[in-house]
């Protein structure tokens, strides 16, 4: 009887230990179920899944539509597409009235504009210049146009000529990153197609490309011009005097190669930045080299461009120009007329030089190539608006190709197929 008692003694307590050990077991049995899973889904979300663990995608469910194509990405935007062009329009004394025509003639609001009166023009023609820019209303309005007030001493043959060039390049350089060329005109140079042929005609083309003629073979340049050493008195006087040569002769340069070709361009973004730039020093140590070198905007850039192999592949042996030269060449080239307009014509080019003031040359040009009205107005394309037409700014972006496009396109096609090929490039 004692010993049932204990029994009954000791019964409630272990039944109470077993429910908490049966508590405690099932707790820690789901907590590891939980983390299981847990981890379970962890390792499974590394991998895809048609399902998401935690939510339903509709578009799963979502019948097709039947022949439904997926969806292409959305077109350029066109603004993209179509490049800009920076152009330097240049003159002296006497050449006021030949710049205000050849700048209207190559007009459009996409492009940028710096032009230059030299230091021998007097200071009426420079103020009167200054005063059509800042009075010609679309000028005013798109604010693409800029005079180079303080004007340089710009002597023929000299690389104050150089100098010249590369201040306006780093002029727009700094006023607009938004071009893809750089072009040098003088006041005796023309348009013979339109800016939205020339803009139309460039906009498939590699941005890199440099319109540059040039060759190695200096002929009879290398003792006129490469050896002799000479003076620009540009470089130190406010009067205008012309270059003059001093004793000794130099030796042709063995550090790099010479190359020569047109004074006129139509270079790269990339390259006139690595010619302000000069990140290895090239460009400023062909600058001090040419600076006692005859005629050195014809043989400068050529000899950047050609002994820096990242550019020298991106050279176009044409510089877009018609020009005609006497027989045998004289130090200039023939004044062009109207018995030159075919040839002008067939040769595909977009500018040609040189022209004298109001030759009636240019008034055919202006109605049969570039359909202007008179000498005065814009070269009408696809941004005019405004009666008279071009006397407001519509849509810029809005380009109509001539049949100026397609005679540069067949030069274009040819030429930077050439280039492509390697043929005819820094040779």
């Amino acid at each position: 009887m004692g010993h049932l008692s204990l029994e009954k003694k000791w019964l409630f307590p272990l039944a109470i230990s077993s429910l908490i050990c049966i508590f405690l077991l099932a707790t820690s049995f789901n907590m590891g179920l939980i983390s299981s899973v847990h981890t379970i889904n962890s390792i499974f979300s590394m991998f895809p899944s048609p399902m998401p663990t935690n939510q339903t995608n509709p578009s799963l469910f979502a019948e097709r539509k039947v022949g439904r194509l997926p969806q292409s990405p959305p077109p350029p935007n066109p603004a993209f597409m179509i490049p800009r062009f920076a152009y330097l329009v240049s003159g002296s004394k006497g050449d006021l009235e030949k710049l205000w025509r050849t700048l209207k003639a190559v007009y459009h609001p996409l492009n940028q504009y710096v032009v230059h009166l030299d230091l021998e023009s007097p200071p009426t023609e420079r103020l009167e210049l200054a005063s059509r820019v800042a009075n010609e209303s679309i000028f005013a309005e798109i604010g693409n146009v800029f005079m180079i007030t303080k004007a340089n001493m710009v002597t023929y043959r000299g690389p104050t000529m150089v100098a010249n060039t590369l201040h306006a390049c780093a002029i727009l350089l700094k006023r607009s990153n938004d071009w893809d060329w750089f072009i040098n005109l003088s006041a005796s140079d023309y348009p013979l197609i339109t800016q939205d042929d020339l803009l139309h005609t460039f906009s498939p083309l590699d941005r890199n490309l440099n319109f540059i003629e040039h060759t190695s073979k200096l002929g009879w340049k290398a003792n006129k011009r490469a050896m002799p050493l000479m003076i620009d008195p540009g470089l130190y006087k406010t009067t205008k005097s012309d270059v003059f040569w001093v004793n000794p002769t130099r030796a042709l340069p063995t550090a790099f190669k010479l190359f020569t070709g047109s004074a006129w361009m139509v270079l790269s973004r990339s390259f006139v930045e690595y010619l302000i730039w000069g990140w290895d020093n090239l460009p400023r140590t062909l600058l001090m080299y040419y600076t006692n070198f005859v005629s050195s905007p014809e043989g400068y850039f050529h000899t950047v461009i050609c002994n820096e192999p990242e550019f020298a592949k991106t050279a176009v042996n044409h510089d877009l120009h018609y020009i005609s030269w006497d027989v045998p060449p004289r130090q200039h080239p023939h004044a062009l007329t109207i018995n030159d307009t075919e040839k002008m014509i067939a040769s595909g080019a977009a500018f040609a030089r040189k022209f004298r003031q109001d030759n009636p040359v240019l008034d055919k040009i202006d109605q049969e190539l570039l359909g202007r009205y008179d000498k005065e107005s814009f070269t009408p394309g696809g941004w005019c608006s405004g009666k008279p037409k071009c006397t407001k700014v519509g849509n810029a972006l809005k380009i109509k190709p001539g049949p100026g496009a397609k005679r540069l396109r067949r030069l274009t096609t040819k030429l930077t197929l050439a280039a492509k090929l390697g043929q005819d490039q820094c040779k």
